[in-house]
């Protein structure tokens, strides 16, 4: 995705998603659905900014699915950190049939998690309300962490569901390139850095492999 088209508008994030992923209409009605859910449970919680809903399927709906466009190929158990309302974890689940571990550990938020996942029939989704620490392991196919924690601690927590092709997917913003320096060269080789294309500001390290201590230089 590198070079990737910058997605400005609405109808722009609309026809991204159509050239990427070709929807079947269900999987339309579940993104549409899945938006006004979203929007609607805002009113009760803070799910996401405020400032953000006149442009949701450009800076929720797209800037989730642009990590699937970033692991097409994959298949096995995906892990989302810290998922939140849903994202990027549920706009996977939605354009996939990708096995989906949704990690969240408040309660509000598990509940629309739940709720979410009964409505639009998304039978391949779990959902894990319990902190990461309690989360049994398993191997991951697919780590993401959308906003979840810095680097060095995002990936501490999660390296026991790593394996050699584990495919790591973090949105980091302007911040990925500094986030990135402050881990362990061994660690650093893993990954890359891709353009996010929903915000000219943003970037996602991408990378492939199992972290482990003797990464760290630790025997």
């Amino acid at each position: 995705m590198t070079g990737a088209e910058l997605l400005n508008d609405e109808s722009a994030a609309r026809d991204w998603l159509e050239r990427t992923f070709t929807p079947t209409a269900v999987q339309w009605a579940r993104l549409g659905r899945f938006a006004a859910m979203l929007v609607a449970e805002n009113d009760r919680q803070n799910l996401i900014a405020a400032s953000t809903i006149p442009a949701l399927w450009v800076r929720h709906i797209a800037d989730s699915a642009q990590l699937l466009a970033l692991d097409m190929d994959g298949e096995g158990l995906w892990v989302d950190l810290g998922s939140g309302p849903g994202l990027p974890g549920l706009v996977v689940a939605i354009l996939s049939e990708r096995p989906m571990l949704l990690v969240e550990s408040r309660r509000r938020r598990c509940d629309f998690l739940r709720a979410v996942v009964a409505e639009l029939g998304l039978g391949h989704v779990e959902v894990a309300d319990v902190p990461l620490e309690r989360v049994a392991t398993r191997p991951a196919a697919t780590i993401s962490a959308r906003a979840f924690a810095p680097l060095d601690k995002l990936i501490d927590l999660s390296a026991r569901f790593s394996t050699e092709s584990t495919r790591w997917l973090l949105p980091k913003g302007r911040n990925a390139v500094k986030e990135l320096a402050l881990l362990p060269p061994p660690w650093q080789n893993l990954f890359h850095v891709e353009q996010s294309c929903t915000d000219a500001d943003s970037q996602i390290l991408v990378g492939t492999g199992k972290i482990t201590d003797k990464k760290r230089g630790k025997a």
